[in-house]
């Protein structure tokens, strides 16, 4: 026929192609059986499954894509950044696969390393300790005060000339004291680093945790305010400590426009790890941090209605916090005179059915407390050689580490009572619990007649 293109021409030349269409067409990867497992983890009836999974069999097999990259569908997870740094008033938020992978970012990002002290507080997750190790650099253990957070006048007296940043932790809900804290970090040229995995949501004279200091380094998961399944946050207004966060938890640079390109600025690529956080769990999490305004909303209504009716006893102090209306109020906190008092007013209360408990006493292994990190206390290393303690750079660095090295908070851990603060208590829940409390104190100690924590 005249035109016609001989069979074996090359496709690339005109010919036919050798494959054109295919006959074996299978199902996405993830489909209904995949679904289903996760319908599973809610615990729904075999009948309701059964509904749910006709219900899918009916709709087009669409197979969706679990990585945020190379997705044809919105991101959620880039919606859970967005939403962040609307929540938070920042330009910057990078999700991540847990708090644990956010403050080891977060240190990457700083240039965190060999050489440099870091000083951390003595009442922390052993996380926000671990990762500076894991960084290679040295930490340093600064006492707290009476609001359980860092003491600003220890950290003042554990800066060095090796000192490169401050980790303040935001415990239990509230604040550290950020101003001082801030006012060294620039007296002397510190990065700031904020642990706000306990805090989601409280703020200091205003300012959101997390968004004062240059990296603000936040937890999702069940047992936290904002809770999905597993999830951590960076924060920050800094756009090069930014791009260094993103190469940290990216280090197969799928976040990067132009995935191989050359660096296009200074310090941009180095060699990172894989921490993204995938769409199952961006889909879990994004509507968690849309509830945290209004959970953390209901906690300080909750709190302050009890404490406003609480009595004060001699022999009993309240826990210092820094700014009341930007706690997040989930814990309500007070120093007994000694330890075992401590363990029996705790034990009174829950008697009452008010949930108390002390941590720190001579029986307790918690990896919250110092005194308990037995990886920092006996210079621990993942590898033969005791690296990062060995290492050239960090001869003469850090401290005589011990377990009685910060006595302030042995004694005040030792005599502290938490009682926690369900957000969801009515109004008359609230006065019970108070006079559940006042009921308690006051047969182990005489009230000084005043009202009101």
């Amino acid at each position: 026929m005249r035109g016609s293109v001989p069979a074996d021409t090359l496709a690339i030349n005109g010919g036919p192609q050798a494959m054109p269409t295919t006959e074996g067409v299978g199902p996405g990867k993830i489909g209904v059986e995949e679904f289903m497992e996760l319908a599973d983890t809610w615990g729904f009836s075999e009948e309701t499954k059964a509904a749910i999974a006709a219900a899918i069999a009916r709709e087009p097999d669409t197979s969706p894509m679990l990585s945020r990259y190379y997705n044809p569908r919105p991101s959620k997870v880039k919606m859970l950044e967005e939403l962040a740094c609307q929540l938070f008033d920042v330009p910057y938020a990078l999700a991540v696969n847990s708090g644990t992978s956010a403050l080891n970012t977060a240190y990457v990002a700083a240039g965190l390393g060999p050489g440099c002290e870091v000083i951390v507080p003595a009442y922390t997750f052993f996380a926000t300790v671990a990762e500076v190790v894991t960084a290679r650099a040295i930490p340093v253990i600064a006492d707290i005060d009476e609001s359980l957070t860092l003491d600003p006048k220890d950290v003042e007296r554990k800066i060095t000339p090796r000192t490169k940043a401050i980790v303040p932790v935001h415990m239990i809900g509230t604040c550290a004291d950020m101003d001082p804290i801030m006012a060294l970090a620039r007296k002397h040229n510190l990065i700031v680093i904020e642990d706000t995995a306990q805090a989601c949501g409280g703020s200091y004279k205003g300012k959101r945790l997390g968004t004062i200091g240059d990296l603000g380094c936040f937890s999702i998961s069940s047992y936290k305010i904002t809770g999905g399944g597993e999830a951590g946050l960076v924060l920050t207004h800094d756009h090069h400590l930014y791009i260094r966060a993103q190469n940290n938890h990216d280090t197969g640079a799928c976040w990067r426009p132009d995935r191989y390109a050359v660096e296009q600025e200074e310090g941009e690529l180095f060699a990172g790890y894989n921490y993204k956080l995938s769409e199952l769990e961006g889909s879990v999490n994004l509507p968690q941090l849309r509830k945290m305004p209004d959970q953390v909303k209901r906690w300080q209504k909750v709190k302050r209605q009890i404490v406003r009716q609480l009595n004060h006893f001699e022999g009993v102090t309240p826990q210092q916090v820094r700014d009341p209306d930007g706690e997040v109020g989930y814990n309500l906190i007070y120093f007994a005179p000694d330890g075992p008092t401590a363990e029996a007013t705790a034990e009174a209360l829950n008697a009452e059915g008010i949930g108390a408990h002390t941590r720190g006493g001579k029986t307790a292994r918690d990896w919250h407390i110092f005194a308990y990190w037995q990886h920092i206390m006996e210079r621990k290393s993942a590898t033969p050689d005791g690296c990062p303690w060995t290492c050239e750079k960090n001869a003469g660095l850090g401290q005589d580490y011990s377990p009685d090295m910060c006595p302030r908070a042995l004694d005040l851990l030792g005599r502290a009572v938490f009682i926690g603060v369900n957000q969801w208590w009515t109004e008359n829940d609230c006065d019970r619990v108070a006079a559940g409390i006042n009921k308690v104190l006051g047969a182990f100690f005489p009230s000084t007649g005043a009202v009101g924590w």
